[in-house]
Formats: structure tokens, C-alpha cells, sequence
């Protein structure tokens, strides 16, 4: 019997099946020997939330750029989760201006 709110692991996804999102965190990795940053997706398999984790490397390769949280609710596919999130990572400048599509603005 498992728990309603377990998360299922598993070593495999595909590029072609919705996700529930995707995340990069930085988290101490397991044989403690510093931060690495984990990217990790939510798919779902037999009607149960399961999680892929990949290791992209220490933390501090990252510095600058921030961690990702992107949800998708199953609109979008593993590959086009990824795609964003390498746009997102390379992207450092964000123009809220033409981003909120405004003439002008003010911030606070």
C-alpha cells in the first residue's frame, strides 16, 4: 500500500509526453559534497505523479542565473518543457515593457 502523497521515481521520459512541470533547484546532492543544481520534471504514469531528476552539475557553474520553476499542467510536452527552460537559463535580460507589451510604465 503506498501514500496518496508519494512520489514515484523514474529513470526514463519521453520527449513526446505532457508534463506536469519542470524545475532547476539548487540542492546539497547526496554524498554531500556541495550544491548541484537538479533539474527535475513531474510526468504523469498510470495515473501517478512521477519524478526525473538529472544532475546538471555543481551549483556555482549557475551562479547568476536563477532557479526555474515552470508549471505546465499537462499543455505541454517534456521537449517543449526543456526547450523554455534553456531560453529561460540563457535569457539574463527580461524587457518588461515590450514583456507586458505597455507604451509606458512606471515601476514603484
Amino acid at each position: 500500500m503506498s501514500s496518496p502523497n508519494l512520489i514515484l521515481a523514474t529513470s526514463t521520459i519521453l520527449g513526446n509526453e505532457k508534463a506536469l512541470g519542470l524545475y532547476e533547484i539548487h540542492e546539497q546532492s547526496p554524498n554531500y559534497r556541495g550544491f548541484h543544481r537538479y533539474q527535475i520534471l513531474h510526468v504523469v504514469r498510470d495515473g501517478k505523479i512521477c519524478e526525473f531528476r538529472k544532475d546538471m552539475g555543481l551549483a556555482s557553474k549557475y551562479k547568476g542565473v536563477k532557479q526555474l520553476r515552470i508549471p505546465s499542467y499537462m499543455e505541454h510536452t517534456v521537449d517543449e518543457l526543456l526547450d523554455i527552460a534553456d531560453t529561460l537559463r540563457t535569457e539574463t535580460f527580461i524587457d518588461i515593457k515590450d514583456w507586458l507589451e505597455l507604451e509606458s510604465y512606471k515601476l514603484a
